[in-house]
């Protein structure tokens, strides 16, 4: 027996798993991918939050805000305007179509890039907004550690839950 025992020991190794480490070879460990994966999140999150959680805006980004967020409105009413001055004055209107009808065909195109432009940054920008919104709650979240966990609690997920926390806050822990 000594042989075969020698000869295992020298293919697989001595205390070592010998068939796990023979399918990773071929095959990726699914639990350390998860907690790679994990880990990776969460350095890229912290990263984020970092990265975006600065002071506030300034009273001019504010305001130029205000000023951006003007022609989505200004659209809509004006296109319930047309329908409106259709409706009392059809004379008129038709006279200030015939002048739109008469505008030249690049005119229109160069008139449906700037729109598609403007309406396409304002959705990224929204879209980073919220991204840089999450990365600050997640930069909060995992600084913000309890104390001690109450007594009442008897699983770990209590600190995910903020009604739980405000109740226990109010009313006590009993």
């Amino acid at each position: 027996m000594g042989i075969v025992e020698n000869l295992v020991t020298l293919l697989f190794g001595g205390s070592r798993n010998a068939v796990t480490e023979t399918v990773e070879v071929f095959r990726e460990n699914a639990e350390k991918l998860a907690v790679r994966g994990s880990e990776a999140q969460a350095a890229a999150l912290a990263q984020f939050g970092a990265e975006f959680g600065l002071a506030d805006r300034s009273g001019f980004d504010r305001l130029i805000d205000g000023l951006n967020r003007l022609p989505r409105p200004f659209l809509a009413l004006g296109t319930i305007g047309l329908f409106v001055a259709a409706m009392i004055d059809p004379i008129w209107f038709a006279s200030r179509m015939e002048g739109v009808a008469l505008v030249p065909e690049p005119l229109w195109w160069l008139m449906g890039a700037i729109v598609s432009f403007y309406f396409g940054a304002r959705y990224q920008v929204k879209g980073q907004e919220f991204k840089t919104k999450i990365a600050k709650v997640a930069a909060v979240s995992v600084a913000i550690e309890p104390a001690e966990k109450p007594a009442s609690v008897k699983n770990d997920d209590y600190r995910d839950n903020a009604a739980l926390l405000d109740w226990q806050a109010q009313y006590g822990s009993s």
